[in-house]
């Protein structure tokens, strides 16, 4: 390779580089990753982008149109953590390989033959399935969406399990949808006005419906999809150019994929990002895992219970009946510590048989995979006997135990034909179990003789030639030859000597021999053989496991399913957890109700759940009770005071109840929430040019159209990031709108003083605040929660408090003294408004109060009774009004 040229100037590109610009062509705007000898090569602006992202050293070889021809390359051993770490920074790659060896080539075309190259496969985000580039406790999805006929089709898989799902929606749902999906890629049509930013346009074409649904019935066999579920046709046409897009990247070679489970809207409730993002349930805000809500709550002791969990809090449910059968669930493994114990000691063993099984129907399965899947069954098949033997046991868990077992003659099969511990490479064979295949055993017995056989050759040619330091060695250039110091060199280059000069080096030399080529021979034909047969072996024992897929993918489900359970007892017993009850009703009612991310923070720091930290803090618990009566918080209060922490708690433990797993309270009683509302906190989005108001005032118009009577609504400081009379002219109107049009439950934090009169007239809103105390001059911010507005906002406190100059908060009293005083002499800003009628009537009158003379006049006129003359007096009337207007 050191020496390869590849390209010229004058006489045009070198036949390799025209296969180079072929594939790229091919590669469709992904880097391409040449494949050549033991390095796959990248070449101009892709081998600089990725020397930028991977850190390693840019050369250039040859040239092109008189410019050197920008290089780099990485090992093909080591090609996984290199990908990786392009896929992380958005890249996608396709792989050309060398389809044919040199022998091949020359044998083809002739001495000067270029080994011909095929893209192979496309390497993209969401078509992962190589453990060392998915991340164990996250699901890896691929979605693919379109619209048909003014709804859209989403469909997502997630091809390391095999989960599909098909959704239908309404484009205003959408964004919802796929925010709760969380996909790592995103296809759509091309040309499409209304695709998601960052999507990979595909061809149209592929999305069409009656194309969709014939490659779904191709992919499972099957001459209908009704016994898989009643799919729409925006649903079939997202099937299809999910499916197209996957046959595509694999290069004809589709991954495992389930039959599709048809997600409706109404099954769970609805977040849109925003929520998602201001609650941190999957993320922080700062994009990590840590300080999220799966983060504080995660207990489970596999993978793949870890991805069950991220995708129940993501998609809480809206079925009391299954939201009941998990709590049940949960309910007996944590009033049983032993049985939880011992359940979860033999689960933290599990392989992940799921993503192993994924690989196994890529065609990118290993041995390890193979025993991963013989192991993982096993353990299966003996949870589901130890789980059998106990009493009173819940009805989700009777509906789990029969999808793990089954598997006898399949496990029985693997753990004959393969080794304990099998390798992750095949190609060295020796994961074949001595005593599955006579004839195989025989061939490595063969092998092994010659071994021995060499090992005596070499004490017989030490003994013959009297050289104590000669050796018989092996590499993978010369194979088999024998090596003395080069001071005894000359005693084997005799003629008569028997054996035949190599190779000479700087302190050795090296021959071979008559009988140390026929014994190499024997290895090397029995070797041959030996891998021959193992990989017959391994082709049919992915055959085997390929045919049972289905089975192992619900054994896996099953699995998940139970070790999310154990992981919610557990967490429930580890911090003092309620079981909430779940209602019909309206009804929202926790008492010492707690945040379980900002509880477990405290508690990592302060020892024990509601000790003293090292500064003195505790998690303080609060109640929330919301009925049809008092449905509306106003909750006021000084910044730090914890009125955001108390919003958000209450909102997670309604996600965390409709999970199906217990919450941080001392009782909850959970009316069903269908539609869920967080607007606590915003921030500028530069990227699509709106800043903090625009953003929280976007995120205010979507709650105000969506929500209704089963929805819960979280809003925090509506309209501070405008002028005071702005501001509080919303943040009233805001109020008035969801007490009396959307009729939602809700919880209001403000620092607006002056929206307390509202409780005078929007009879299901109540007031409260956060308390706090100044004492010696020092602000105690008690952050419990009291009925009745806030005395004040002692903001100048908390402005002391955050270390604020003394001068500037001593000015700062000035001016405030002197703004209070005026307020006093004018009835301060909010004077007049307790006249004002209701939302729900003032949402009729006419939207600018300013009378319009102009109008006014011309409302008065009867143009039927109008002589020429008045008529023109009138225009004249009009024109001179029309002129004072004007600035």
């Amino acid at each position: 390779m050191a020496s390869t040229k590849v390209a010229t100037g004058a006489k045009g590109p070198t036949p390799m580089m025209q296969q180079y610009f072929a594939l790229k062509r091919e590669a469709e705007g992904c880097l391409l990753f040449y494949r050549m000898g033991d390095f796959f090569e990248l070449f101009f602006d892709d081998a600089r982008q990725a020397a930028a992202i991977l850190d390693i050293a840019l050369t250039s070889r040859g040239e092109h149109d008189g410019e050197p021809v920008a290089m780099c390359g990485v090992p093909v051993h080591a090609a996984e953590g290199y990908l990786a770490r392009l896929i992380k920074a958005g890249c996608r790659v396709a792989i050309a390989e060398q389809v044919e060896t040199p022998e091949e080539a020359k044998k083809r075309g002739g001495y000067k033959a270029l080994v011909a190259r095929e893209i192979v496969r496309f390497v993209t985000a969401g078509t992962l399935t190589e453990e060392a580039l998915l991340e164990p406790r996250r699901a890896n999805v691929l979605a693919a969406v379109c619209e048909l006929r003014g709804t859209i089709g989403i469909a997502a898989c997630d091809i390391s399990t095999g989960r599909m799902e098909l959704e239908e929606c309404t484009p205003e749902s959408a964004g919802a949808a796929l925010a709760r999906l969380g996909a790592s890629e995103l296809v759509a049509p091309e040309e499409w006005d209304a695709a998601p930013e960052a999507a990979v346009a595909r061809p149209r074409h592929d999305f069409a419906s009656d194309e969709g649904e014939a490659r779904l019935k191709s992919l499972h066999g099957v001459a209908t999809l009704d016994g898989f579920g009643n799919f729409t046709r925006a649903m079939l046409a997202a099937a299809g150019g999910l499916v197209a897009y996957l046959d595509h990247v694999g290069r004809g070679t589709l991954p495992f994929l389930q039959p599709p489970v048809a997600r409706t809207g109404h099954a769970t409730m609805a977040m849109d990002e925003a929520t998602r993002s201001s609650l941190e349930i999957l993320s922080s805000q700062q994009g990590g895992r840590a300080g999220s809500l799966i983060a504080a709550v995660d207990r489970c002791v596999t993978g793949a219970g870890a991805r069950q969990l991220a995708d129940d809090l993501g998609a809480p449910l809206l079925d009391r009946s299954a939201i009941e059968a998990r709590l049940a669930l949960v309910h007996w493994l944590h009033d049983d510590p032993l049985l939880r114990a011992d359940l979860r000691g033999v689960l933290r063993a599990l392989p992940d048989i799921g993503r192993a099984l994924g690989r196994i129907v890529a065609g990118r399965g290993s041995p390890r995979d193979l025993g991963q899947i013989r192991d993982g069954l096993a353990e299966a098949r003996r949870i589901r006997d130890f789980l059998s033997a106990k009493p009173d046991r819940p009805a989700l868990l009777e509906a789990l135990l029969p999808a793990m077992g089954g598997h006898g003659a399949l496990v029985d099969l693997l753990q004959r034909a393969l080794v304990p511990s099998p390798p992750t490479e095949r190609s060295q064979g020796s994961f074949i179990a001595q005593g599955y295949d006579a004839a195989l055993d025989e061939l490595r017995e063969i092998s092994g003789n010659a071994r021995r056989a060499i090992a005596a050759l070499e004490g017989r040619y030490r003994a013959e030639t009297g050289i104590a330091a000669l050796k018989i060695k092996h590499n993978g250039v010369l194979g088999y030859f024998i090596e003395v110091p080069a001071k005894h060199g000359d005693i084997l280059m005799a003629a008569d000597s028997g054996f035949t000069h190599r190779q000479t080096m700087a302190g050795a030399v090296r021959f071979n021999s008559l009988g140390l080529h026929e014994e190499a021979g024997r290895i090397a034909e029995a070797g041959g053989h030996a891998l021959a047969a193992e990989e017959a072996h391994f082709e049919d024992l992915t055959a085997r496991v390929v045919e049972a897929r289905l089975l192992i993918a619900d054994t896996a489900a099953a699995l998940a399913r139970i070790d999310v359970a154990a992981g919610q007892a557990e967490r429930a017993a580890e911090g003092g957890w309620c079981r909430p009850q779940i209602t019909d009703d309206n009804s929202l009612a926790i008492e010492a109700g707690r945040h379980p991310v900002v509880e477990a923070a405290l508690t990592s720091s302060g020892g024990k759940s509601g000790a003293r930290t090292g500064s003195g803090e505790r998690f303080v618990a609060n109640d929330c009770v919301l009925s049809p009566d008092d449905r509306l918080w106003l909750i006021g209060g000084p910044n730090m005071g914890g009125k955001s922490t108390f919003l958000r708690q209450n909102a997670l433990i309604v996600v965390l109840a409709q999970a199906g797993g217990y919450v941080p309270a001392d009782r909850a009683t959970i009316g069903l929430v269908d539609k869920l509302f967080s607007r606590v906190g915003a921030s500028d989005n530069l990227a699509r040019g709106r800043s903090t108001f625009m953003v929280e005032m976007v995120e205010t118009a979507a709650i105000l159209a969506q929500a209704g009577e089963r929805s819960f609504v979280v809003l925090d400081e509506v309209g501070r990031g405008t002028s005071t009379y702005d501001g509080l002219a919303l943040a009233w109107a805001v109020v008035e709108a969801v007490h009396s049009g959307n009729k939602s439950r809700c919880l209001f934090a403000t620092h607006y003083h002056e929206l307390s009169r509202l409780a005078e007239s929007c009879e299901a809103l109540s007031l409260h605040h956060v308390r706090a105390r100044e004492w010696r001059g020092e602000l105690v911010l008690l952050h419990e929660l009291a009925d009745g507005p806030a005395d004040r906002s002692y903001g100048l406190a908390v402005a002391k408090l955050a270390g604020v100059p003394k001068a500037v908060v001593t000015r700062a009293r000035s001016v405030l003294d002197r703004l209070e005083q005026a307020r006093s002499e004018t009835g301060g800003i909010a004077a007049g408004l307790g006249d004002l009628p209701l939302f729900a009537a003032a949402a009729s009158a006419v939207h600018d109060e300013r009378v319009d003379p102009v109008r006014q006049q011309l409302d008065l006129l009867d143009v039927d009774a109008l002589s020429p003359r008045e008529a023109l007096e009138m225009l004249y009337s009009l024109k001179r009004l029309t002129t004072e207007r004007e600035p």
